[in-house]
């Protein structure tokens, strides 16, 4: 099984379509008002979709970025505006926090080995 991608509700399809592009995502569909699917550099895509109103967003989108520091400079400087800056959690990630316009939140952290293999890991395995 693989994950083909993510979608997420926007109630503003311009600000939305330019807040995915600004974060860095290659847009390869664009279906206005109702839908535009994006991509990153690797493949792995996400899109959004028109809603009327999003309450209470329980959506969060994780990307995983080596540079964190740097790229949230870079954004900052774009005008995307943080909930956090990059912080060490204590799971063993990097985050940074922001929301798209329809206030869903998006995750950006550098995870490293503890991505897929933290020390509480089920299986146990190691290995990379």
């Amino acid at each position: 099984m693989r994950l083909n991608q993510v979608t997420v509700g926007c109630t503003d399809y311009a600000a939305s379509v330019e807040f995915y592009t600004t974060l860095g995502l290659i847009q390869i569909v664009d279906a206005p008002p109702r839908y535009a699917r994006f991509e990153t550099p690797d493949g792995e895509t996400l899109s959004i979709h028109q809603v009327d109103a999003v309450a209470a967003s329980t959506t969060v989108v994780y990307f995983e970025i080596e540079e964190l520091d740097q790229t949230v400079v870079i954004l900052k400087s774009a005008g995307l505006r943080f909930l956090t800056d990059p912080v060490d959690e204590s799971w063993g990630w990097r985050e940074a926090r922001l929301r798209d316009p329809a206030g869903n939140e998006i995750c950006l952290f550098r995870g490293g080995h503890n991505r897929r293999f933290p020390p509480w890991r089920i299986d146990g395995k190691t290995k990379d």
